[in-house]
């Protein structure tokens, strides 16, 4: 399914699409994909236009040089994509996510790429997901929008009135089917940290509840519903609408306007540990706590070590403790009130 050129191997994509759909991830005719591919290097080498580089030429400048039987080069992007997920997760594994912008050309090669060789496309289920945004403008570097998951958590940045917790952002993105355009905004935000506040005091009290009498409601009901969510495309959207009707219940039978059973007890905690915790990911609230505790007694004696190598003039580890911290993306800064660190 390949040939070699002037020491570049191609994937040749007529010859795969007489015996395989090459198109099968996007149901696209192959005369579309044509029309639609870019002048790029190595174009006049290709039998076809749609075909692509297995193992790449390498300019005697290029930092990566491997020895092949066809010369010194390097692979293509899309063969380092199945070599890497064949070698840690076999030749068929089942779910493959990524950007929606990667399903025409990278991931479509990648399945062709993967049958050829084994005769198996590479995974079972293909997730894509949509663009960010940022107060409805496409996130890019050019305009000034984009931040780093730290930034998000600090605050530190223009465009953030303050920071969230990695929990509340979490949150915050399963309110968005992942084939959404997912659009973030302050007020967004709070209104997520809020909600998902909210989430996690009802599970507390849902602690507290006593069985109280018959059911005044269907919780197998409201169970159902969430795996029927789930099983919709992951929809994360509908499935936190169900569980906000969990979340009715658990207060309306603390107030004593309703009315559950122990077995209903039950199995709104496993509704909880289920979806909440395994399937989304979230956390308790005191285990981020405990977690954010331990990191700051960690650093305060990573801290306390620098202070003390510079108190003793060893300023090699003083410096090499503060360099290992930034590449951990921990900022330290020396100033006249006192070191501060923050992520």
């Amino acid at each position: 399914m390949a040939y070699e050129h002037n020491g570049t191997v191609y994937f040749d994509v007529d010859k795969y699409a007489k015996s395989n759909n090459y198109t099968v991830l996007t149901n696209r005719k192959l005369e579309e994909l044509l029309e639609n591919t870019r002048d790029l290097d190595g174009q006049d080498e290709k039998r076809s236009r749609l075909d692509f580089a297995l193992w790449i030429k390498a300019k005697p400048e290029h930092l990566m040089k491997w020895p092949s039987p066809w010369g010194v080069g390097f692979p293509g992007w899309h063969i380092e994509c199945s070599a890497m997920s064949t070698k840690y997760l076999g030749e068929q594994f089942d779910i493959h996510g990524g950007g929606m912008d990667l399903q025409a050309t990278h991931h479509t090669n990648e399945i062709a790429q993967n049958i050829a060789y084994c005769g198996k496309s590479p995974a079972n289920y293909w997730l894509h997901t949509n663009m960010l945004t940022v107060n409805g403008q496409k996130m890019s570097k050019s305009l000034g929008n984009s931040f780093l998951p730290m930034e998000l958590f600090t605050g530190n940045h223009p465009l953030l009135n303050k920071g969230f917790t990695p929990m509340a952002v979490r949150f915050f993105m399963m309110q968005t089917h992942y084939r959404s355009t997912l659009d973030f905004s302050n007020d967004a935000l709070e209104a997520a940290e809020k909600a998902f506040n909210k989430l996690m005091e009802s599970y507390k009290t849902l602690q507290t509840l006593t069985a109280s009498g018959n059911s005044s409601e269907d919780v197998k009901a409201i169970e159902r519903s969430c795996y029927d969510a789930m099983n919709d495309d992951f929809n994360t959207p509908v499935l936190i609408s169900k569980l906000f009707d969990a979340i009715r219940l658990i207060n309306s039978a603390y107030d004593k306007k309703a009315t559950v059973t122990k077995e209903d007890i039950t199995l709104l905690q496993a509704i909880y540990q289920h979806f909440v915790f395994d399937v989304m990911g979230l956390k308790k609230e005191e285990e981020t706590g405990k977690a954010n505790t331990a990191l700051e007694q960690v650093m305060n004696l990573v801290l306390d070590l620098r202070a003390k190598a510079k108190a003793n003039k060893d300023f090699a580890t003083s410096d090499e403790i503060r360099n290992k911290l930034t590449e951990a993306h921990i900022q330290v800064k020396d100033g006249k009130e006192g070191v501060t660190w923050s992520i």
